[in-house]
This record gives structure tokens, C-alpha cells and sequence, in this order.
């Protein structure tokens, strides 16, 4: 039996400009919405743990869909980490940090992109050795002007911003240094999910890789 690949936290968000975060309501979904994204060149999706069919449908694309690489998002708690890792899930995506967190991710072996929405979160992440972390709500806690503010006192950080990130506003992110990739659910939109309309999804996750473009434009 094979030993499954493990990615860092910085692979998995330098694979893609965007992140996909995807909240799932039915598991028959989850398959197709999978192989859409990675048909589009988008395979790192992080399916958060928002719903009860979140752990089902984390199984069923680890299963079925070998090209993407599934995470598990709203990682809150050493359950949560041990249910996703037993799911397939290989990375982990929290909407806070805590020790705690940090360690049962290590323990079951997911890289780990912990949620930071100030300095203190971000010192605390990075005494327990985490460089690469998640600003979140983006928007809502400062946006690009804070992350501006960040890059002198926390030069050795890497961020992922997610929460309020848009098509239009993804590359003014992009185009600061100390930001590797955006986390957006525009890539699935509700209404598309709901009518199975993968061609939409795939045109989506396709229009994300002229991000990096547009985002060196504007800097």
C-alpha cells in the first residue's frame, strides 16, 4: 500500500492563486464539484466543516478524486483535526489559533493553516512554529491596509487571506509580498452547486489563474 503524499502549508497555498473554500449541503455533490475545480487547475479545496455532510463529501473526493488534494476548513478542535485526517483530508484550515489546535494537526499529520486576525494571534502561531497563516475576515479585519501594516513587524510571515475576497478585489491581495494566495468562495457558488452547473465552476476556478497577472499589474 502506498504511503499517501504530504504537502507543507506553504505548498499547499502556493499550488493555486485561490483557495477554494466550499461549504457542501449534499454529499452527490461533492465528486462532481471536485473534478470541475481540478478541471479548471484549481486542486487544493478546502471543504469546511460547516455541515454535517462535511466529513462525507472530504471522503468521497479523497476517494474518487485522486488529482486534488482535499482540506478540511472550520478546524476548531483536536476532534475535528483527528475526524478530518480519518476522512483523507491532508490539510487543515482554522478559523482561529490555539495551541491545541496547532498540535493535534501535527499529531495526525495535517499541514496547517491557522486563522490570525491580529498581532497577538500571529505571535502566538508563530512560538509554536507557524509561518504561513490565514487573515481572517480579511475584509473585515483590515484588508490589504493590514496586511501593509503587518509586513515590517512580521517580515517572516506569509498570509492567505480569506473572508470578503472577491474576483475584483483578489488581486490588490495578490499583489502584496506577504501574500502566497486568496481563500474565496466565489469558485462555487451556491446557486451553481445547487443546479450542478460544473461548467460554470470550472470557468470560475480557469479565470483565477489570470489573478497572479492582474495582481503583478497593479502592484
Amino acid at each position: 500500500m502506498s504511503t499517501p503524499q504530504t504537502f507543507s502549508a506553504l505548498q499547499v497555498m502556493q499550488d493555486a492563486p485561490v483557495i477554494p473554500v466550499i461549504v457542501l449541503n449534499d454529499v452527490a455533490h461533492a465528486v462532481p464539484m471536485a473534478r470541475a475545480l481540478v478541471a479548471g487547475g484549481i486542486r487544493m479545496l478546502e471543504v469546511t466543516l460547516r455541515t454535517p455532510q462535511a466529513l462525507a463529501c472530504i471522503e468521497a473526493i479523497a476517494r474518487e478524486v485522486p488529482e486534488a488534494v482535499v482540506g478540511a476548513g472550520t478546524v476548531r478542535s483536536r476532534s475535528d483535526a483527528q475526524a478530518a485526517a480519518n476522512a483523507g483530508a491532508l490539510f487543515a484550515v482554522s478559523p482561529g489559533y490555539t495551541s491545541a489546535v496547532g498540535q493535534a494537526c501535527r499529531d495526525v499529520g495535517l499541514a496547517l493553516l491557522p486563522g490570525v486576525a491580529s498581532g497577538s494571534e500571529i505571535m502566538m502561531a508563530q512560538e509554536d512554529g507557524f509561518t504561513q497563516l490565514k487573515f481572517f475576515p480579511a475584509m473585515q479585519a483590515g484588508g490589504p491596509a493590514m496586511l501593509k501594516a503587518w509586513s515590517g513587524p512580521f517580515f517572516d510571515v506569509q498570509f492567505c487571506p480569506t473572508g470578503g475576497v472577491t474576483l475584483q478585489n483578489a488581486p490588490e491581495f495578490l499583489a502584496l509580498p506577504n501574500v502566497v494566495c486568496v481563500g474565496g468562495s466565489w469558485l462555487v457558488p451556491t446557486d451553481a452547486v445547487a443546479a450542478g452547473d460544473w461548467v460554470r465552476v470550472t470557468a470560475l476556478a480557469q479565470a483565477t489563474h489570470a489573478l497572479r497577472k492582474s495582481a503583478s499589474i497593479s502592484a
